[in-house]
Protein backbone atom coordinates (compact mmCIF):
# COMPACT_ATOMS: atom_id res chain seq x y z
CA UNK A 1 0.00 0.00 0.00
CA UNK A 2 1.36 3.35 -1.05
CA UNK A 3 2.37 5.45 1.95
CA UNK A 4 2.20 2.63 4.52
CA UNK A 5 5.90 2.47 5.39
CA UNK A 6 6.20 6.27 5.62
CA UNK A 7 3.17 6.37 7.92
CA UNK A 8 4.57 3.57 10.14
CA UNK A 9 7.83 5.52 10.56
CA UNK A 10 5.87 8.73 11.24
CA UNK A 11 3.66 7.03 13.86
CA UNK A 12 6.54 5.26 15.61
CA UNK A 13 8.50 8.54 15.76
CA UNK A 14 5.49 10.42 17.13
CA UNK A 15 4.52 7.89 19.79
CA UNK A 16 7.07 6.03 21.96
CA UNK A 17 10.18 7.75 20.62
CA UNK A 18 8.55 11.17 20.43
CA UNK A 19 7.03 11.03 23.91
CA UNK A 20 3.51 10.70 22.53
CA UNK A 21 0.66 11.05 24.95
CA UNK A 22 -0.92 7.95 26.39
CA UNK A 23 -4.51 7.31 25.42
CA UNK A 24 -7.28 5.45 27.20
CA UNK A 25 -6.17 1.81 27.68
CA UNK A 26 -7.83 -0.54 25.21
CA UNK A 27 -7.37 -3.48 27.62
CA UNK A 28 -6.98 -3.77 31.39
CA UNK A 29 -3.38 -2.97 32.29
CA UNK A 30 -2.27 -1.86 28.82
CA UNK A 31 -0.36 1.29 27.94
CA UNK A 32 -1.70 2.70 24.67
CA UNK A 33 -0.25 5.29 22.30
CA UNK A 34 -2.19 6.49 19.24
CA UNK A 35 -1.38 8.49 16.14
CA UNK A 36 -3.44 9.44 13.08
CA UNK A 37 -2.89 11.28 9.79
CA UNK A 38 -5.61 11.49 7.17
CA UNK A 39 -7.07 8.02 6.55
CA UNK A 40 -4.22 6.33 8.47
CA UNK A 41 -4.39 5.50 12.19
CA UNK A 42 -1.99 3.67 14.49
CA UNK A 43 -2.19 2.06 17.92
CA UNK A 44 0.77 0.81 19.96
CA UNK A 45 -0.60 -1.17 22.92
CA UNK A 46 1.78 -2.84 25.37
CA UNK A 47 1.98 -4.40 28.83
CA UNK A 48 4.80 -4.22 31.34
CA UNK A 49 7.83 -2.02 31.89
CA UNK A 50 11.38 -3.41 32.02
CA UNK A 51 10.00 -6.67 30.59
CA UNK A 52 7.16 -5.98 28.16
CA UNK A 53 5.02 -7.31 25.33
CA UNK A 54 3.07 -5.31 22.79
CA UNK A 55 1.42 -4.94 19.43
CA UNK A 56 1.27 -2.13 16.89
CA UNK A 57 -1.59 -1.98 14.40
CA UNK A 58 -2.19 0.36 11.43
CA UNK A 59 -5.63 0.95 9.94
CA UNK A 60 -6.48 2.59 6.64
CA UNK A 61 -9.97 3.92 7.22
CA UNK A 62 -11.61 1.25 9.37
CA UNK A 63 -9.61 -1.63 7.89
CA UNK A 64 -6.60 -3.07 9.76
CA UNK A 65 -3.82 -3.38 7.16
CA UNK A 66 -0.56 -3.91 9.06
CA UNK A 67 0.61 -5.14 12.48
CA UNK A 68 3.75 -5.87 14.45
CA UNK A 69 4.19 -7.86 17.69
CA UNK A 70 7.15 -7.49 20.03
CA UNK A 71 8.58 -8.78 23.31
CA UNK A 72 11.51 -7.16 25.10
CA UNK A 73 13.30 -7.64 28.38
CA UNK A 74 16.28 -6.62 30.45
CA UNK A 75 18.66 -9.58 30.47
CA UNK A 76 21.19 -8.18 32.94
CA UNK A 77 19.67 -5.69 35.42
CA UNK A 78 23.11 -5.16 37.00
CA UNK A 79 24.37 -3.71 33.70
CA UNK A 80 21.34 -1.66 32.58
CA UNK A 81 18.05 -0.55 34.11
CA UNK A 82 14.75 0.16 32.38
CA UNK A 83 15.30 3.94 32.33
CA UNK A 84 18.75 3.69 30.73
CA UNK A 85 17.55 1.06 28.23
CA UNK A 86 14.64 3.31 27.28
CA UNK A 87 16.96 6.30 26.83
CA UNK A 88 19.32 4.31 24.58
CA UNK A 89 16.42 2.90 22.53
CA UNK A 90 14.77 6.31 22.08
CA UNK A 91 18.05 7.91 20.95
CA UNK A 92 18.81 5.05 18.54
CA UNK A 93 15.32 4.92 17.06
CA UNK A 94 15.22 8.69 16.66
CA UNK A 95 18.35 8.42 14.51
CA UNK A 96 16.93 5.45 12.57
CA UNK A 97 13.57 7.14 11.89
CA UNK A 98 15.38 10.26 10.64
CA UNK A 99 16.61 7.99 7.85
CA UNK A 100 12.93 7.39 6.94
CA UNK A 101 12.92 3.69 7.85
CA UNK A 102 12.34 1.24 10.68
CA UNK A 103 13.80 -1.96 9.18
CA UNK A 104 17.28 -2.96 8.13
CA UNK A 105 20.56 -3.12 9.95
CA UNK A 106 21.30 -0.32 12.37
CA UNK A 107 24.05 0.37 14.87
CA UNK A 108 24.12 3.20 17.43
CA UNK A 109 26.62 3.91 20.21
CA UNK A 110 25.38 5.66 23.36
CA UNK A 111 28.06 5.98 26.03
CA UNK A 112 28.96 2.47 27.21
CA UNK A 113 25.98 0.97 25.38
CA UNK A 114 25.85 -0.33 21.82
CA UNK A 115 22.38 -0.58 20.26
CA UNK A 116 22.04 -3.08 17.40
CA UNK A 117 19.05 -3.85 15.21
CA UNK A 118 18.90 -6.61 12.61
CA UNK A 119 15.88 -7.59 10.54
CA UNK A 120 14.88 -9.59 7.50
CA UNK A 121 12.12 -8.77 5.06
CA UNK A 122 10.21 -5.64 4.19
CA UNK A 123 7.23 -3.75 5.56
CA UNK A 124 4.98 -6.44 4.05
CA UNK A 125 6.55 -9.31 6.07
CA UNK A 126 9.49 -9.09 8.49
CA UNK A 127 11.23 -10.42 11.58
CA UNK A 128 13.90 -8.76 13.65
CA UNK A 129 15.77 -8.31 16.87
CA UNK A 130 17.10 -5.28 18.70
CA UNK A 131 19.72 -5.63 21.39
CA UNK A 132 21.76 -3.44 23.68
CA UNK A 133 25.26 -4.54 24.54
CA UNK A 134 27.56 -3.39 27.31
CA UNK A 135 31.18 -4.59 27.38
CA UNK A 136 30.40 -7.04 24.55
CA UNK A 137 27.58 -8.67 26.56
CA UNK A 138 23.92 -8.51 25.53
CA UNK A 139 22.06 -6.83 28.40
CA UNK A 140 18.69 -6.18 26.67
CA UNK A 141 16.86 -7.98 23.85
CA UNK A 142 13.63 -7.36 21.93
CA UNK A 143 12.25 -9.68 19.23
CA UNK A 144 9.67 -8.44 16.73
CA UNK A 145 7.76 -9.63 13.69
CA UNK A 146 4.91 -8.43 11.54
CA UNK A 147 3.61 -7.40 8.16
CA UNK A 148 0.51 -6.88 6.09
CA UNK A 149 -2.89 -8.07 7.24
CA UNK A 150 -5.07 -9.47 4.48
CA UNK A 151 -8.71 -10.63 4.59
Amino acid sequence: MQGLEAFVVEAKAACYVGGGRSSQPSRAGSHDLRHATGAWSYLDSYFGGSDFLGQEVVWHGDVPVWAMNYYGRIIDPTAINAQDAGDVIKAALTALYREGRFLGGFRFQSGDYLYLDASEGSVSSFTGEETIQCNNQTVYRLCYHGGLIRP
